[in-house]
This record gives C-alpha cells, structure tokens and sequence, in this order.
C-alpha cells in the first residue's frame, strides 16, 4: 500500500480504454485518413494522398469563418464568464436547503431538448417575437429590432446554452472558499475590486479556468445554434463541417476543416495547461 492509498490494478481502465479505443480513437483515425484523401467525382471518397484539403482552408473564405467561429466562441466564455460568476457566488452563499434549489433551477434547461429551446429563440427573437411586442408595447422602440438572423441573436443562443456550463465549476470552486479570507481582506480595509481580484479570483482560478473550456470548446464547434439563429447569413466552423460532409458530399474537406479545429483546440488547452504549470512552479 502506498502513502496514497491502495494501488488499484490497472485492468480495471482495459473496459474505458477498450470503448474509447473503438468508439473514438478508430473513428478519428478513419476521418484523420479521409482529410488526405481526394473528392470523388459524385462525392464520397478517392483514396489518392493529398494535402490538397488543407491549403484549401487557407483561402480567405474559410479564414474568414475560422475568425468569426473564435471571435463568437471568445464573446460567448467573456459574457459566460461575467453572468455566471455572481450567480454561482450568489448560490455558494445560500444555505444548504436554498443551493438545492437554485441548482435545480439552473438544470432546468436541460430537461427540455436543445433543439426545442433554439426553436423557441426564434419565437423570441423574430421580428414579430415576443421581445419586440414586448418593446413596442412599452414604448421603448418604434419599429421592430431585427435580430433574428444575425452575430447578435448566434451569441444570445450561445450565451443561453452554455451558461450552466460555467455556473457548475464556479458554484464547486466558490463553495469551497474560506469565507474567513475574504472577511480578513475586508478587515484590512481592501477596496471591493482588490478583494475581487487578489483575494477570490486567485482561490476559485481552478473553477474559472474548467468552466471557459468547457464553454468555448463546444461554442466553437456548434452548428445548431448558428444554423438556426443565424440563418444562411453566417457560418460558423460547424457549419462548414457539416455542409461538407452532408450538403457538397466532399467528405475529406469537411474532414480536414475537423482536424484544423481540432488542432485549434488542442493547442488552445495545451497552452493553458503550459501556463498553469510555470504558474505553479514559479
């Protein structure tokens, strides 16, 4: 027996391992090999060797694309970020009874199918929604706001389903915050925003950092939202993808625009990770 505890045998991850090798790993390398290959004349696959597929992702159209897929997916974990982070807070500090109840509340959403809650966006949003009736009912605006269909009503639908998202790992981090540090900082007379920022943003770092990648990995890769909010207006690189595969049929297109977000993603941890770790050490 270890310092640690006792040393589990390590056939106990062979059922893990063997699925995610089946299901996941053999599936990545078959798309992996298909982002090489060639276009058929009618679609489908040409096993012919070519990097072709990747310059062609250089052009402008697609950059394009990639830049608005990252700028989206950024504003989604900043506003993510800004609303979740006073709501988990504000959860950490309920009693016990109360935390029940504002997490159930949180989970809601997810009750209801996410293709039904976009829908409803729409209903929401459109010219003769419920926000603009809502709006012109109040005298707040004379003509209806045309948001449906645009980077506005994409980053509204982002912001809605991935917000519980950031809410969970914040809520975990802040409840297990010594609220005696941040009393001590108020008694060295430290102004709100240094209690903020040197006191309880360092402490819950882990819980910010969990929730912005798990908001922004899958906000950069989603196809449901842009396709049904922003219509045939904008693209995003699920979108792309998804066009690729089902709508072209040039499937090793769409497989090589799945590896270049990938990659994106990748590095885009690794240099978390690589960050973190000279944090730690210095």
């Amino acid at each position: 027996m270890s310092a640690q505890g006792p040393t589990l045998p390590r056939w106990l991850a062979a059922p893990a391992l063997g699925w995610l090798g089946v299901f996941f790993f053999v599936p990545l390398l078959v798309v992996f090999l298909i982002s090489f290959a060639a276009r058929g004349t009618y679609g489908g696959v040409t096993w012919t060797f070519t990097g072709a597929n990747y310059a062609a992702l250089a052009d402008p159209l697609y950059l394009r694309i990639y830049a608005r897929s990252l700028a989206l997916a950024a504003l989604t974990t900043a506003f993510c970020l800004l609303l979740g982070y006073p709501l988990a807070y504000y959860i950490a500090r309920q009693p016990a009874r109360r935390q029940a109840a504002w997490l159930v509340l949180v989970m809601v959403p997810f009750w209801t199918n996410f293709l039904v809650r976009t829908y409803a966006w729409i209903f929401i949003l459109r010219t003769e929604g419920l926000l603009n009736t809502v709006l012109l009912d109040l005298h707040l605006i004379t003509d209806p706001v045309e948001i449906l269909y645009s980077d506005t009503a994409i980053l509204i639908g982002l912001i809605y389903g991935y917000l519980p998202f950031m809410v969970f790992p914040l809520y975990a981090t802040l409840s297990r915050l010594d609220p005696s540090l941040v009393e001590a900082a108020w008694d060295l007379y430290a102004r709100p925003w240094a209690v903020f920022w040197r006191v309880m943003l360092p402490l819950t770092r882990p819980g910010v950092m969990a929730g912005c990648i798990l908001v922004f990995v899958p906000a950069l890769g989603a196809f449901i939202t842009p396709d049904l909010l922003g219509g045939a207006r904008t693209m995003m690189v699920g979108n792309l993808i998804q066009h690729e595969f089902l709508v072209v049929r040039d499937w090793p297109l769409g497989a090589a625009a799945s590896f270049v977000l990938m990659g994106m993603v990748v590095l885009g941890v690794a240099a978390y990770m690589r960050v973190e770790r000279m944090r730690q050490s210095s």
